[in-house]
């Protein structure tokens, strides 16, 4: 996609007429249709579009934005317009188990996730070195419980001084407090190591284990005040075996975990995951 590229996202309540409207708002500023996707949710009548575009080199943003404010006016549409090309910034939160950082390190690098990584963050000194090689700015803010509301201080500065979109926790083992996963909704993922609703608090896998269970997963989510009880935005699950040992079910849960949470962050900086109360709407690729 190019710099006259844009990303759409539309919601309100469904009413007939603003598919037509917005494209034929779109088609007045010669835009092409690259992509569309649509969702109707009967129970709470929301309608959900994402609509992919490509306009003249003299259309920008901001005349996008002009010529739909019409179709938002009548049909109280909440709207968002990204240019398609944009690098979003990113921060990286993890503590000891760097398994999920390291993949999306390496999916940005192959370019299959498009993301700047302005810092990553750490209750431990275990990430710096990874931070060093990869020439990103890294913070180490051991978390207490005197310290905890001032250490989030300084994560709510960094985000709005980085102009960060997105918070990842990647096996960030420290819960956030009410009020920053409040203020951040909706920018916050968290990789919880463990197929929600299902195997809650320490070691879930041994958990599991124990229970001899056949499937062990993942769950990506966004942080909410309920402990891992955000909407979900992506699940994967395996097969496991009575042959297999609590290790081996630790080793199937990391490998898990890094690919669950690599997807959930490119469906969100692609635009493609949009709240609907306590869920997600996903129009993945």
């Amino acid at each position: 996609m190019s710099d006259t590229s844009f990303i759409l996202r539309i919601a309100c309540d469904d009413q007939p007429g603003i598919v037509a409207t917005v494209t034929s708002a779109l088609a007045t500023r010669g835009a092409n249709i690259i992509e569309s996707n649509q969702f109707f949710d009967r129970q709470t009548n929301q309608f959900f579009l994402r609509v992919a575009i490509a306009t003249p080199e003299d259309v920008t943003k901001e005349l996008v934005i002009l010529s739909l404010n019409p179709a938002v006016d009548r049909f109280n549409l909440k709207l968002k317009v990204d240019v398609a090309t944009r690098k979003p910034k990113i921060i990286i939160m993890v503590s000891k188990f760097d398994h999920a950082m390291l993949h999306l390190l390496y999916q940005i690098k192959v370019g299959w996730l498009d993301a700047e990584v302005a810092a990553i963050v750490s209750n431990h000194e275990d990430a710096r070195r990874i931070a060093d090689q990869e020439g990103i700015p890294f913070h180490y803010w051991p978390v207490n419980k005197e310290n905890k509301v001032e250490q989030e201080a300084k994560l709510a500065d960094l985000i709005k001084e980085t102009n960060s979109e997105l918070v990842i926790l990647a096996r960030y083992m420290q819960v956030l407090t009410n009020e920053l996963s409040s203020q951040f909704y909706g920018m916050i993922i968290n990789i919880h190591h463990s197929f929600l609703p299902s195997f809650k608090g320490a070691k879930p896998y041994h958990q599991a284990y124990e229970r001899g269970v056949k499937l062990i997963g993942a769950t990506a989510h966004y942080v909410t005040p309920d402990l891992d009880e955000g909407p979900i935005i992506e699940q994967e699950t395996e097969r496991v075996n009575h042959a297999m040992s609590a290790d081996d079910f630790v080793a199937t849960g990391r490998d898990i975990e890094a690919r669950v949470l690599a997807r959930a962050v490119k469906y969100h900086l692609e635009g493609r995951v949009m709240l609907n109360k306590h869920r997600t709407v996903v129009f993945t690729i």
